[in-house]
This record gives C-alpha cells, structure tokens and sequence, in this order.
C-alpha cells in the first residue's frame, strides 16, 4: 500500500511540473491578435485560418491575397498583397515589422498602440486620434498616406507629421562621398530624408535633399560651375523622386481598395452589411453567398 501511495505521489508529482512547464511556454509568448480574415496567407510557414492566433514573433506572407489582423480594443491592421511582416508585441502597442508590399492600419482612440517599422522608419499613430492609413514599399520608395486622423514618421532625423489627405514618400539618403574626395552634393548613409509632400506637389519633391545639396554646394563650390552642377543633380533627383512618390501613391490606393473589397466579401460572407464603399473610380465585385 505504502508503494502504490509513493508512485501516485510522484505521478501527480511529475503532472504538476508539467502543467508548471506548459504554462510558462505559453506565458512566454505574448499574443499579438487574431487572424478576422485572409486569402492566399500564411503564418510561419502555415496556411492561417480564421480566428487563428497570432504570436509576438510570428511571421505573415501574403502572396495574390489579403490579410485583415484584429489587435485589441479596436486596432488592426491589413496586409496587401506581396506583403511580409513579421510582430512585435510591447507593454501597450504591436509593432508590425513590413519587409515588403503594403499595410492599413486602424487605430481607435483609446486602442491598441499600432506601429509600422520599415528599416530605421517607424509609422506611428498619434495619441488622442482615431486614425486610418496606409504604408507601403514601392521601388525602394516609402510612401505613408493618412486618411483619417495623423500619422508620425520617426527616422534619425526630424520627426515628420502626415495630416489627414496627405501623402509623403520617404527614401534612403545617398551614400557619401569618401574623406578627400568630396563631391560636393553626397549625403550621409544613415538616415531617411522626406522625399516629397502631398502627391502632385512636384515643387515640394525633394525639399530637403535639395536644401542639404545647395548647402554643401555653398560651403565647397569654388566656381559657379560647380553649384550649377549640383543645382542639375539635385533638379534630376526631384523628377525621379516625384515619379517615384505618384506611383507609390496609386499603387497604395488600389491596394487599399482591394482590401476594402476583400472586407466586403468577407462581410456578405458573414450574412453582414457591406462596410465598405468604394471611392470615385474604383469598384468592387462582391460573390454573394452560396446557400
């Protein structure tokens, strides 16, 4: 009897410290939400299915798809298509770390703290608004759009305020000319420059380069050719920085219809409303549900 009481004692003993285990496994990874909805998506490797958690640490791969992440209180985000991102989650906020293509976020006032981290630019919504954007990698160019409310863009510069109907395109600086060697119109490798604000405003494009080149130009030109040289440079950079910014911008803007659309369809799925509407030239075609 004395050994049958020992080996329940020690089997109850063992299942404890298995619990104990367990629990502290789970416990140590912090849940970032929950998949609303998704198409061609996968987590980790994994194809996600609705309601799936997702984990501070997992990775999300939208191909030809869509993909709508549910936080708490309110907050989500929505990953276009050809879109990789990977999740942080902190005290009081998830970052979402793009690796390519495109994301939504919505942020109530009062939600989850949202951020977008792209390199050393990080998108946040500011405190004490509900706030709707958009960011998305074309071509190498950051374009950050705030439908409602205002988006900040941090980077090693000054930090940057995207109003509500504004679009901004961000680009790395170019790389400096060697100690000795200076051209007169290099710029620091580290860092992000503000490229162009408002779309269509092509005398904004490049304000900051420009303004960073004819200092240079001032402190090192030893000729009226040599400033007219960067002038030209800085002029060229302008037109392929504005391209650059409009075509980010459109490409946003379908993106952020199709995944409007996807909602939709996601919505009429569930015997809901429709929630969303599409803006002036764009449509969408919504499957009804088969009974």
């Amino acid at each position: 009897m004395t050994r049958l009481r020992n080996t329940v004692f020690a089997i109850l003993f063992l299942l404890t410290i298995g619990v104990i285990v367990s629990s502290s496994a789970y416990a140590g990874s912090a849940i970032v939400g929950s998949v609303a909805g998704s198409v061609n998506a996968t987590v980790g490797g994994h194809v996600v299915l609705p309601n799936a958690t997702v984990f501070s640490g997992d990775s999300l791969q939208v191909k030809e798809g869509v993909a709508v992440i549910a936080l708490s209180r309110g907050s989500r985000m929505v990953f276009g298509r050809e879109s990789t991102a990977s999740f942080l989650r902190e005290a009081d906020s998830v970052t979402a770390v793009l690796g390519q293509g495109n994301v939504s976020l919505f942020c109530p006032d009062g939600g989850v703290g949202v951020r977008v981290k792209v390199g050393e630019v990080t998108i946040v919504p500011a405190k004490g608004f509900k706030t709707l954007g958009e960011v998305a990698m074309v071509n190498g160019t950051l374009a950050v759009t705030t439908k409602e409310g205002l988006l900040r863009v941090e980077g090693n510069g000054p930090v940057v305020e995207v109003v509500k109907g504004k679009t901004i395109a961000v680009m790395p600086k170019a790389a400096a000319a060697p100690q000795g060697g200076r051209s007169g119109h290099g710029h620091s490798v580290n860092g992000v420059e503000v490229a162009a604000v408002g779309v269509g405003a092509a005398g904004a494009v490049l304000g900051g380069l420009a303004y960073h080149s004819a200092n240079e130009a001032r402190d090192n030109a030893n000729s009226a050719i040599a400033g007219a040289n960067a002038a030209k440079a800085a002029a060229d950079a302008a037109t392929a920085a504005a391209n650059a910014a409009t075509a980010a911008a459109n490409a946003a803007a379908a993106n952020a219809n199709a995944v409007g659309c996807a909602l939709d369809q996601f919505a009429v799925d569930q015997g809901l409303a429709s929630p969303y509407q599409p803006p002036t030239g764009y449509s969408c075609s919504v499957t009804p549900p088969t009974n």
